[in-house]
């Protein structure tokens, strides 16, 4: 990047609910139990500066944050897992740590975040560690000015406490208090036992026999790279086209974006890789149950409500060798299980014995699966206005940890259109990525 990226800090204050609120102990949902998402995930918001405006940004945030916590009053206190294995939350109004910060430089210099290399966009990262005998803050919040007037919003929350659709409503209302509104327009629910799956013998799974995976010459590794791809509309409409050229008029298919995407990031990935040809590999597609459960969730719920709802299971030869229209047909059908009987309770009593026998789930370095998740449409960019311009751009920071097997489809930076995908991988096999993701912007 052309423009280097100083920021100069100030301290670390909590930021405490402006009210009163519940002193209390909450248990959490065995969803948010779950180890897989135990982790501080943070986005990045980029908004312009607006010349009509001579408020001060941090100061607007950080007293709208201070209303806000009186709804969401578990944010302000401290996560820990307990000896059972179970995570719980003391509200205690300890409070949310806040940051501001200021770059000497203009957004537009940094073509507002898009494209940014990870390395810089880490500099926008909020990191404080708060770990004590008593847990850990499941929220962090950091206002990084910038010289145009501009700034952005650094949000880290604790997976454990919001799925993506439970983020975006708390931000949402964040913005609303900042914008002036005296309450949220939705109004925050925590009924977690909702979500509580029930410990059976039966529910046990067998391990996976690792030996018929296939693997990568190029893990497990240490040096790990994360590309935001930009894939035009033009493209994504071209692609489609040929998949139903391919199909024919003896059987005509409507195939999403999201399952054209996830067949051919799932085939490039495996190439890139150099998945053993013989092994098995999986796709596996991150699916909300908000609209499934009976009765529905509450308006207002913002804990996980998200599964792995979709699995298909190929050879990468296959993989390689079969037509993509069979393998978005694949991704398609496999969709559906989601709505099949009791899946839902079945998945979560399987996670809840799980965590009941205290069964470890380890991060792995997955060369043989690949995770997606769809941030298009979770409302985390949509109508979120602080009182300022509307939002230009959003951006999720590297993992903390090298999720290898997790690829995210994300909305294209504002006067775009198209996709963006974000993939995590080893530098080695990078190169190759790129290249399959070139070809596609040029089919």
């Amino acid at each position: 990047m052309a423009t280097p990226l100083l920021i100069q800090k100030k301290d670390v204050v909590l930021v405490k609910p402006a009210g009163s609120t519940p002193c209390e102990v909450l248990s959490l949902s065995t969803l948010d139990n779950d180890q897989v998402v135990e982790l501080l995930y943070q986005t990045v918001y980029v908004y312009q500066g607006n010349n009509n405006n001579n408020l001060d940004p941090c100061l607007v945030i950080k007293q709208a944050l201070s209303k806000v916590l009186v709804y969401y009053y578990p944010l302000a206190g401290k996560l820990k897992r307990e000896h059972d294995n179970k995570l719980r939350i003391t509200c205690n109004a300890d409070g949310v740590p806040f940051q501001e910060a200021y770059a000497d430089c203009e957004l537009s210099s940094l073509h507002y975040l898009d494209g940014i290399d990870s390395e810089t966009s880490r500099l926008l990262s909020f990191e404080w560690p708060s770990e004590s005998e008593y847990g850990y803050h499941p929220f962090v919040l950091r206002v990084t000015k910038f010289s145009c007037g501009g700034f952005t919003i650094t949000m880290g929350l604790s997976h454990s406490i919001c799925d993506g659709s439970g983020a975006a409503q708390f931000y949402k209302a964040l913005s609303e208090l900042a914008s002036g509104k005296s309450e949220p327009a939705i109004k925050p629910v925590w009924e977690r036992e909702r979500l509580v799956g029930t410990a059976r013998e039966d529910a046990i799974v067998p391990p996976i026999d690792m030996s018929c995976l296939a693997k990568s010459p190029f893990l497990p590794c240490t040096d790990v790279a994360h590309e935001s791809f930009y894939v035009t509309e033009e493209a994504i409409r071209r692609l489609k086209m040929r998949l139903s050229r391919e199909l024919g008029k003896k059987e005509m298919e409507s195939f999403t974006t999201v399952e054209i995407f996830g067949a051919y990031v799932w085939r490039s990935r495996s190439r890139a890789l150099q998945l053993s040809s013989d092994g098995k590999t999986m796709f596996c597609m991150i699916m909300g149950i908000r609209k499934v459960l009976n009765p529905p969730l509450s308006v207002g719920y913002y804990g996980n409500a998200i599964l792995y709802s979709s699995h298909v299971v190929m050879t990468a030869r296959e993989l390689d060798e079969f037509p993509l229209w069979k393998v978005a047909k694949l991704i398609k059908e496999s969709k559906k299980v989601l709505t099949s009987s009791n899946f839902v309770q079945k998945m979560m009593d399987r996670k809840e014995t799980m965590l009941q026998n205290f069964v470890e789930l380890e991060i792995s370095q997955g060369s043989s699966c690949l995770e997606l998740t769809d941030w298009r449409h979770i409302g985390l960019v949509e109508d979120v206005d602080f009182g300022w311009k509307e939002i230009v751009n959003m951006i999720p920071l590297a993992w903390n940890k090298a999720f290898i097997d997790l690829c995210m489809i994300l909305p294209p930076c504002k006067g775009k259109s198209g996709v963006r995908v974000l993939v995590t991988l080893p530098e080695a096999a990078m190169t190759k990525m790129k290249g399959e993701m070139q070809i596609l912007n040029q089919y």
